[in-house]
Parts: C-alpha cells; structure tokens; sequence
C-alpha cells in the first residue's frame, strides 16, 4: 500500500528532526498551533457540523454525539491544553540516574522519544490535537487514524496544526492523518512495525480489543471505563449523592463516567432514593439488585449483563452489598481497571479500598471524573492506560518516552 508507505517515509524523515528539537522550538511551535485553532474556531465547526449532520442521520447515540461535537469552548479547551503543554517541563534529556562502577565507568539513564506514535481513535476530534501536543513536546512524530464518523473534523483540525508547524519552519509531516476508511489501510496501519515504534487505541471495547489481537506493532492499552463509586455505611449521605450525580452525568459519554453504583445495604434505604431523586433530574435509569428495588421503587430489574457494562447513557447499574469485602469483590470482578472511588467516613476501609481495588486511579471521597490528564496536572492527555506495563493511568509527556542507558568511560576494557 504506497499510501502507507509514504506516510511512514515521511514520518521517520521527520522523526530525525523532533529527535533533537530544542524545548523552546517546540513550545513555540505548540503555541502558535493553539493560536491558530483558536483563529480557526469558525471552519472548525463548519467542518464538524458535516459530521454531526452525517451521525445524526445515522442515529448516532446521544452520549458519542457529544463526544464527537465540536464547539467555542472545546475548541477554546484543546487550544488551552496545547499551550499546557508547552508550558509544561520538556521530559526528554532527563537523567533519571548516574552511578559509578568500580572500574570507574559512569552509567546512567536518560530520557529518549518513543519515535512514531500511531493513534487509532474513534469520533474524537480533541483527541487529534491532544495527541499532538503530547508526542510533539515528548520528540515524537504521530500519525493519526481517527473513525469515519469525525473525518471532516480531524481533517480541519490536523490543518491547523501542518501550518503551524509550516509557520515556524518544522516538518508539517510531525503529524500525519490517514484519511481512508478502506479497513485494509487499517489493518495494515496495524503491522507497520518498519516505520512506527509503538499504537495507541482509543475508544471503545471492539475497536481496542481489535488493536491488542490484530496488530504486530507493541501496543499501549487504554481502557473503557466501567467506573464504580462504592457508598459505605459510614459514608456522608448528601456528599455521596452530590459525587454520585457528577460521576454520572457530568458527561456521559466519557471513560471516566460512573457506570456502577454500590451500596452498603445499612443506608440503602436512605441512600437510594435520595440518589434516585438526584439523578432524575437527568432522567438516569436505575437498574439493580432485589435489595435495591426494595429501597426504591423506581429502580429496575438488572441483569448480569448489567454489572460489567459501560453504557455511555443515562443509565446506572445498582448493587447492594452488605459489607466492604463483598464491595471490593463485586467492583474487582466487573471493572475495567479505570477510575473507582469509595465514599466513606471510615479510615481502615478508606485504605482497605486503596490498597486491594486493583484499577489505575482509586479514589476516597471524590468523583471518578478527575481521571484526566488535565486535571493531573499533565495538560492534555494521550489516553488512560488500564494496563500495567510501561505506563498506567493517565498518559502524559514522561509516558510517551522510553529511556537508553548512557555510559561514561576514559578507556575501560572488559577483561
């Protein structure tokens, strides 16, 4: 496929020059990319509106039309998050660590460029300027392959950013698109291992399980998110339902959205309905356990379906437990290693749960929805990596490096 082929020999061209690009070349340049999006912020919504339009017709649920639609302020957002980044510490160059030998050689570690990152994603279009500005300040060249769904959308946006980088005399190829939907540009996109270093999947379960079988190029999972919040017997009730109604409904259509609600069945009865209460406000369907029906009649009969799933809606999955081994257990079976979150006022089972939920973020009294790069502290984010190689949790600047040990000698030979 020489559509392939010549995107990868453009990216490697330009994989040799971000290698030793300085901090401040790259800053400027994500600076001038946040100014042009915000310049562009017209013909940005012109060309989304041509997606939006097309997903409409095609009856493209409600929370993947919001994550698919583009507007002032997340436009606004994905120029801040590039101007975060530039403001951010530049991760390569870094000496993590330098030791003597005793025949006096110096060895240390250094952080490096992963060289070319591929990233698969669905309707996303902020996730094509974030994946910039990440793998540019971190030296590497990106090339991207986002879902049909926003094409005209990542096209304007990856625009932008080619003329930035045009503007202050780099390679416009350090970013790349794949405009194709032919599935064999995909899959061959997936066994390029001569010309990209490391994929990236983002979305949901299919499209990431797809990526990890299917590709020969190493992979960095991230994860869908079948996020919990685990309401103890000690737990502070009206704080519970606030952090409950953020989780859910702050924006659904996101990974770090509460899916799963689990209840300690000693304040079920008053817990429950004043959830329910909270989260009619949105129309959220509840659907849980016979102990959960029984505490409010609004809530519907789940199935086992249900505790594994992640809706991306206005609905909630709803167990009862009656103590927090059954909790912990029950949330370590069904989730996704994403974001879980226990509300309580209790301090052992506050560490018990830290300690033994086995997910990349684990929180105590707060909501599920911080898990984000921005929120951090990292600026934007490539994605949030549920495996437990390499990296895990959100991916910033250090995690799209790898590290080359260097040696320092005056001679030494090994006898």
């Amino acid at each position: 496929m020489e559509y392939l082929e010549q995107i990868g020999i453009r990216a490697k061209e330009a994989e040799a020059v971000l290698r030793t690009l300085g901090s401040e070349d790259k800053n400027k340049a994500l600076r001038k990319a946040a100014e042009y999006l915000v310049e562009a912020e017209s013909a940005l919504i012109q060309a989304n509106e041509k997606d939006m339009s097309a997903a409409r017709e095609k009856g493209m649920a409600q929370g993947l039309l919001d994550r698919l639609a583009l507007n002032g302020d997340r436009i606004r957002g994905m120029a801040e998050g590039l101007l975060q980044v530039a403001a951010a510490d530049d991760p390569v160059g870094e000496v993590l660590d330098m030791k003597k030998r005793p025949n006096g050689l110096m060895i240390g570690r250094k952080r490096v460029p992963l060289g070319v990152i591929g990233i698969i994603y669905e309707a996303r279009p902020n996730v094509t300027a974030d994946a910039f500005g990440l793998c540019f300040k971190s030296g590497n060249v990106v090339i991207l392959k986002g879902g049909s769904d926003a094409l005209h959308s990542n096209e304007a946006i990856v625009t932008v950013l080619q003329r930035a980088l045009s503007d202050c005399g780099l390679p416009r190829t350090a970013v790349q698109l794949i405009a194709s939907q032919d599935r064999e540009v995909t899959a061959r996109f997936m066994k390029m291992n001569e010309y990209v270093d490391v994929l990236i999947p983002r979305g949901g379960a299919g499209l990431i399980r797809k990526v990890v079988q299917e590709s020969t190029v190493p992979v960095i999972e991230t994860g869908t998110g079948n996020c919990h919040i685990y309401v103890d017997a000690s737990a502070d009730l009206d704080m519970a339902a606030e952090i409950l109604f953020n989780a859910k409904t702050q924006r659904i259509g996101v990974c770090n959205a509460c899916e799963s609600l689990v209840v300690h069945e000693a304040v079920a009865d008053a817990f429950l309905p004043m959830a329910a209460a909270r989260l009619s406000e949105k129309k959220v369907e509840l659907r849980g356990d016979e102990r959960a029906m029984e505490a409010d009649n609004s809530i519907i009969p789940a199935g086992e379906e249900d505790w594994g799933r992640e809706y991306l809606d206005y609905i909630l999955s709803v167990k009862t437990v009656r103590n927090i081994d059954e909790a912990i257990a029950h949330i370590n079976r069904y989730n996704t290693g994403h974001s879980e979150a226990i509300i309580t006022k209790d301090y052992a089972n506050a560490q018990r749960f830290l300690d033994e939920i086995d997910a990349a973020a684990v929180y105590v009294n707060a909501s599920t929805r911080f898990t984000d790069g921005g929120e951090f502290g990292f600026g934007a984010e490539i994605g949030i990596s549920t495996q437990k190689l390499h990296a895990r949790g959100p991916m910033g600047l250090k995690e799209l490096t790898a590290t080359k040990y260097i040696i320092y000698g005056n001679g030494q030979i090994r006898p």
